[in-house]
C-alpha cells in the first residue's frame, strides 16, 4: 500500500497537468463534497435541535404521561379520580418514574383593567376609558410537588408560584404574550371569570411571568394553585346552612344548599336522613343545627361509583330575650327580613323580634373537593424511558379499578399532542431525503473527478502496466487520490458546518416565527455520534461509489495507452 500511496500523493500534488484541465474539475469536486457535508451537518444539526426544543417544550407544559379517568372526552376535560396514596406510593415504585404529580384543568376569562387616557383642553382634564380586554385562558392547577425547573429556564419576570403554605394562594403565573395583549406586570390583580352555573370572579396575583415561545401554549395557559381549581369544577360536595329572607307562619325557614356533585342530593339534618331540603322552626333555645349533605341515587336502587364524599355545615343560633316568643317581626318594603351583620364575612348575623333576639352564626363546610383531582403527571427519567415506562404504568393501571371503583387510563404525551410529534415524526423523512441527495451529488460529481482524472492518466496507467503494476495496485492509487479529495473538502465541509452549528446554538442569529414553528429562533444540535455517523457514512459511501469508475483503468491497453496524446 506505501506504493499506491506514494504514487497518488505525487499525483495529486502534480501541477502540470492539473493548471491546464483537471485542477478546476478537481476543485469542483472538492466544493461540492464541502458543500455536501455543510447541508447535511446543518440539517442533522437543525432538525434534531428543532425536535428536542419542541418536544422539551411540550413536555415541559405537561409531563411524559398521564393518568387520568377512562371515563374522558379529553385531557381538559376529564372526570375527576379520587386522591389514593396507596396508588401514588405503587406507581412511584414503577421501574422509570421519577415523579408523579396531581393536576386538574378550569377554563376561565382573563379580564385587563380599564385604560385611561388623559389629555387637557383649556386647562381642564378629561378622562376616557378604552373598553376592557378579555381573553379566554385555560388554568392548570398544581401544588406543591409540582416539579417549575422547566419554567424557571423560561421565567421573564417575578418568580415561580409557592403553594406549599397550608392555604390556597391566589398567585398565578402567566405568559409574556398574555401579560402584553391584557397590559398586565408582576404583582398585579387581575379579575378572573369562571364558567359555572352562574360566573364566578376571582382576583388572583401575578407573581411571575414566562416565555417559552411555544405560542400554542403560551396564548392561553396560565397556572394556579390546584385547590382553587378543584373548588370551582364543583368535584366532591360542598354544603352550607341559610335562613331564608321571609318567614312561613311565623316560623323561620331553615335551608340546606349544596354544590357539586350529581346534583341530586340527600340531606340528613342533625340524625334524622331524609331529602328535604329544608324545614321550619321557632327556635325557643340555643340551638345547633348539622346537615350532612351527600349525593343521592339517581333511581332507586342504583348502585354508583360517581357518588360524592359527604360534607358537614352547621349552623348555631343563640336566643336572647323572651325564648318561648313567637318568631314574629317587621318585615321591610321587600318582604324580607331584617338581617344585621356581626361579622365582617357576613356568616354571623342578628335577627331581631318583638320580644327575642336570635344570633345566627354559620359554618359552612370545608367540602370534599380536595380529594379530588384531574389525574396524575408521570416524569419518567428520559425520554428514551418514556414509551416503556408509559406501558409499565398502563399495566399497573389498565382495567384495574382502584380501590374506589374508578377505571384508569393511561396516555403518553405522543398520544395528547399527537399532530405535534407526527409533524416532528415528518422531519426524519425530510433528513434522510436531504442527506441521500447530497450524498448523491457528491457522488456523481467525485465520479466525474475521477474518470477526468483516469483519462488524464492514460499514459501513466499505460507505463505502470508496462512496468508490471497490476489493474488492482492502479485502481487502489486512484481510489487513494480520490478519497485524499473527498477528505479535503469533508475538512473544508466539518469547518464550516460546525461554525455554523455553533454560532446558531450560542448567539442564535437565524429568528423563526413563533407562531409558525413554535420557536423564536433556528435551534441547532449536533450529538457526537451524529457528526461521527455523518462523516463515516460520506467518506465509505462515496469511496465505495468511485469503484464503478475506477473499472475503467481495466480497459485501458498498455500498447495504446502509451502512444495516447
Amino acid at each position: 500500500m506505501k506504493f499506491e500511496y506514494f504514487i497518488a500523493k505525487r499525483v495529486l500534488q502534480s501541477e502540470r497537468e492539473g493548471k491546464k484541465v483537471s485542477r478546476p474539475i478537481v476543485a469542483i469536486a472538492v466544493i461540492c463534497i464541502a458543500l455536501a457535508m455543510i447541508v447535511n451537518i446543518i440539517t442533522v444539526a437543525v432538525v434534531t435541535g428543532f425536535q428536542n426544543e419542541v418536544r422539551k417544550k411540550v413536555v415541559g407544559f405537561g409531563a411524559h404521561g398521564t393518568i387520568t379517568n377512562i371515563k374522558k372526552t379529553g385531557l381538559f376535560e376529564a372526570e375527576p379520580i379520587r386522591r389514593n396514596n396507596e396508588l401514588q406510593a405503587q406507581l412511584l415504585q414503577i421501574e422509570g418514574v421519577k415523579s408523579l404529580a396531581p393536576f386538574a384543568f378550569k377554563p376561565a376569562l382573563l379580564q385587563s383593567d380599564a385604560d385611561t387616557v388623559w389629555y387637557k383642553r383649556k386647562n381642564a382634564k378629561d378622562t376616557f376609558e378604552i373598553q376592557q380586554e378579555i381573553q379566554s385562558i385555560l388554568m392548570k392547577g398544581v401544588d406543591k410537588t409540582y416539579d417549575w425547573s422547566f419554567f424557571k429556564e423560561h421565567l421573564v419576570a417575578g418568580k415561580v408560584p409557592d403553594y406549599s403554605l397550608a392555604t390556597p394562594q391566589p398567585s398565578i403565573l402567566i405568559s409574556k404574550k398574555i401579560a402584553d395583549a391584557l397590559h398586565f406586570k408582576v404583582g398585579q390583580e387581575v379579575k378572573c371569570y369562571f364558567v359555572k352555573q352562574q360566573p364566578v370572579l376571582k382576583r388572583f396575583k401575578i407573581c411571575g411571568i414566562y416565555n417559552t415561545g411555544l405560542e400554542e401554549f403560551d396564548k392561553e395557559l396560565i397556572f394556579g394553585d390546584l385547590r382553587f381549581v378543584q373548588q370551582l369544577n364543583d368535584w366532591g360536595l360542598s354544603s352550607e346552612i341559610s335562613i331564608d329572607d321571609t318567614l312561613d307562619n311565623n316560623n323561620l325557614i331553615v335551608r340546606g344548599i349544596g354544590y357539586g356533585g350529581n346534583g341530586n342530593y340527600a340531606y340528613q339534618w342533625n340524625k334524622q336522613a331524609d331529602t328535604y331540603v329544608g324545614f321550619t322552626f321557632c327556635p325557643d333555645k340555643d340551638t345547633t343545627i348539622r346537615l350532612i349533605l351527600s349525593d343521592f341515587f339517581s333511581k332507586p336502587g342504583e348502585k354508583s361509583n360517581d357518588v360524592a364524599i359527604p360534607d358537614t355545615s352547621y349552623l348555631s343560633i343563640k336566643v336572647k330575650g323572651q325564648k318561648d316568643a313567637l318568631c314574629d317581626c317587621y318585615l321591610g318594603a321587600t318582604g324580607a327580613i331584617q338581617k344585621t351583620k356581626v361579622s365582617t364575612d357576613g356568616l354571623s348575623y342578628e335577627i331581631k323580634f318583638a320580644d327575642k333576639t336570635l344570633i345566627v352564626t354559620s359554618k359552612p363546610g370545608k367540602g370534599s373537593y380536595g380529594n379530588y383531582i384531574g389525574g396524575y403527571e408521570i416524569q419518567s427519567k428520559s425520554w428514551e424511558e418514556m414509551l416503556p415506562t408509559v406501558q409499565r404504568l398502563e399495566k399497573e393501571t389498565s382495567f384495574i379499578p382502584t380501590k374506589f371503583g374508578e377505571q384508569l387510563s393511561t396516555t403518553s404525551i405522543i398520544d395528547i399532542q399527537n399532530d405535534i410529534f407526527v409533524w416532528l415524526g415528518f422531519l426524519d423523512i425530510n433528513v434522510t431525503i436531504i442527506l441521500i441527495l447530497m450524498i448523491v451529488i457528491g457522488i456523481i460529481n467525485m465520479g466525474s473527478a475521477m474518470l477526468v482524472i483516469i483519462l488524464l492518466r492514460t499514459n501513466m496507467i499505460g507505463m505502470l502496466k508496462a512496468m508490471g503494476a497490476t489493474n488492482g495496485m492502479i485502481m487502489r492509487i486512484f481510489l487513494l487520490q480520490a478519497s485524499m479529495l473527498i477528505v479535503r473538502g469533508m475538512v473544508w465541509g466539518n469547518v464550516i458546518g460546525m461554525a455554523f452549528y455553533f454560532a446558531q446554538k450560542y448567539i442564535g442569529f437565524l429568528p423563526l416565527n413563533p407562531s409558525v414553528y413554535f420557536l423564536n429562533q433556528v435551534p441547532a444540535e449536533l450529538y457526537v455520534w451524529h457528526w461521527v455517523v455523518l462523516n463515516a457514512v460520506t467518506l465509505l459511501v462515496c469511496v465505495l461509489a468511485l469503484l464503478l469508475p475506477a473499472l475503467l483503468v481495466l480497459r485501458i491497453s498498455p500498447v495504446k495507452s502509451i502512444k495516447f496524446n
